[in-house]
């Protein structure tokens, strides 16, 4: 009886610390507690602290709200301007809602990745290569948005931050991209030359005309040269001609010696001179070249003015008694010369026939001859009449 008895404290004993078991949790202070009683969510989360439950039908499932850094895998992609890319970052990001983080989405950690590579392969197709090098912030907060964007409402995960963390490039592009580079410096430091030479011949002209006022200033600077040269302990010394004995030269040597004409004093020109010449000369309107107008077309006279202005100027008449025929109509076609031409060419055997109007006194040849269109003197012709 007594060992029965025994037996039975024992079994409540071992059933009373598997229920304090099974009633008594403990949850960190960064993480919290969700309740399933017979398989449904309660609307109570247990905060951290030591917390009971029913030993029977409550179960408790604690999420962890420690903020959460995630390698992206490097994702490799084509920019806006059609650069090859190999693009990798990492995100960050916390449960701030741990019902539906545990209840909307099986596995919000395997979502979360699978969200930040497509939405790095997005970022690289909208962007382009000097956007992804230079503007990192830009384009991290534009990732981060579109991360985030479909996370936070309907799983209870906020994006704190994403970083790009590095850009890797082709070789070829790197070595354009340093030629380019090596390219700019290269100008900029022609022009830095440039503007120091323009700048220093204004000063050595501006020295140049003030030591021209005095001769003692210019064999001041002569010995001064001197003393800079022997004082390297050389044992050779350079002993200039000077200037003076040339000018002596000068004025010696034979022929008409005409006063120099007054030095003008040259301008202090700087940068603020050189930059308002250049932008004077933006601001030049180049003139257009204008094209001439065409010349006038002559105007063309018909044929029949023609024929009745011939007769006219060379004096030739119509056949007698034939109006409108052959012969007429060649004459009145055809200038006199012509058809006298043609005419001697017919009959090469006939004798010069003096005109029967009389001799007429021509200015270019002599009496009863006339001008042939070659501009040679000729005996006059009878014309032939044309007949039917």
């Amino acid at each position: 009886m007594i060992a029965a008895l025994v037996v039975i404290i024992v079994v409540l004993v071992v059933a009373g610390l598997i229920a304090a078991g099974r009633t008594i949790r403990v949850v960190q202070q960064y993480e919290q507690g969700i309740i399933y009683r017979f398989g449904r969510v309660l609307p109570e989360v247990r905060g951290p602290g030591l917390t009971f439950i029913r030993p029977i039908g409550d179960r408790m499932q604690k999420v962890n709200m420690q903020i959460v850094a995630m390698a992206v895998p490097a994702q490799e992609g084509i920019t806006r301007d059609n650069v090859s890319v190999r693009v990798d970052a990492v995100v960050y990001f916390r449960v701030v809602d741990p019902i539906k983080a545990t209840v909307n989405v099986q596995d919000y950690m395997f979502a979360i990745a699978q969200q930040a590579q497509t939405s790095l392969r997005s970022i690289i197709g909208q962007s382009e290569m000097d956007q992804l090098l230079a503007e990192r912030e830009t384009v991290n907060r534009e990732l981060r948005r579109i991360i985030d964007e479909p996370t936070e409402g309907p799983w209870g995960i906020r994006v704190e931050r994403v970083e790009v963390k590095d850009v890797s490039l082709p070789e070829g592009m790197k070595r354009s991209m340093s030629r380019q580079a090596e390219a700019e410096r290269e100008r900029r430091a022609r022009i830095i030359t440039a503007d120091g030479e323009y700048q220093a011949s204004k000063r050595l002209a501006a020295a140049a005309n003030v030591m021209a006022r005095d001769p003692a200033a210019l064999q001041l600077r002569l010995l001064q040269t001197m003393v800079e040269v022997a004082g390297e302990r050389n044992s050779t010394l350079v002993m200039p001609v000077p200037v003076e004995l040339l000018r002596f030269f000068e004025k010696m040597a034979p022929g008409p010696s005409q006063p120099p004409p007054p030095a003008e004093e040259p301008g202090d020109l700087g940068d603020a001179e050189v930059a308002e010449a250049e932008a004077e000369i933006s601001k030049t309107n180049v003139p257009q070249l204008e094209e001439p107008p065409p010349p006038p077309v002559p105007e063309v006279t018909s044929a029949a003015e023609t024929t009745q202005e011939l007769p006219r100027a060379t004096g030739a008449q119509p056949a007698p008694g034939l109006p409108g025929s052959v012969g007429a109509e060649a004459a009145e076609e055809l200038p006199s010369s012509t058809v006298e031409d043609t005419a001697s060419a017919g009959e090469p055997d006939a004798a010069a026939v003096p005109d029967p109007a009389g001799p007429a006194d021509t200015p270019n040849g002599a009496p009863g001859t006339k001008r042939t269109a070659a501009g040679a003197s000729r005996p006059r012709t009878p014309r032939r009449r044309a007949s039917r």
